[in-house]
């Protein structure tokens, strides 16, 4: 006797729920992680536009030059800010998409369970029924022997 568990289409379509969870939140990491290091760089950027400042204010540079270099500075200072809301959202994204994977996962171990629970009954039936035919097997050899 096979087991077939009736429910198995939907224990399928939640694991299938599951990895999709996964690879959406997988993914939601991955814009997390390229929000990081574009703030990163920007970061670099701004580093080099000092540098470059504290060297044109050693060097006599014209006054036109460093107020293009503050603006500048000051734009990736506005980048960066930006840069930090978009982080912001890119982590309240992740963390939505965490909860849908836990509660996908949360689904499937309820349906995987009642899977599990339906398979040890039919084991014990199974173990039941191969029992009761040695059982008949016992009691007709007794008989045959008796006679």
């Amino acid at each position: 006797m096979k087991f077939r568990y009736s429910f198995q289409q939907i224990v399928d379509l939640k694991n299938n729920e599951r990895t999709q969870a996964e690879w959406v939140l997988s993914e939601a990491i991955g814009c997390l992680r390229n929000e990081e290091t574009h703030l990163q760089n920007l970061f670099e950027e701004k580093t080099q536009i000092h540098n470059h400042m504290v060297d044109a204010a050693v060097n006599s540079t014209s006054i036109s030059d460093v107020r293009l270099l503050q603006n500048y500075l000051n734009h990736l200072d506005q980048q960066i800010s930006r840069k930090h809301q978009d982080i912001k959202n890119a982590k309240q994204v992740v963390d939505v998409k965490q909860e849908h994977l836990s509660q996908r996962m949360q689904d499937e171990k309820v349906w995987t369970k009642a899977r599990e629970k339906a398979y040890q009954q039919f084991q014990a039936f199974v173990a039941k029924k191969e029992q009761e035919s040695l059982d008949e097997m016992a009691t007709n050899r007794f008989r045959r022997l008796s006679y």
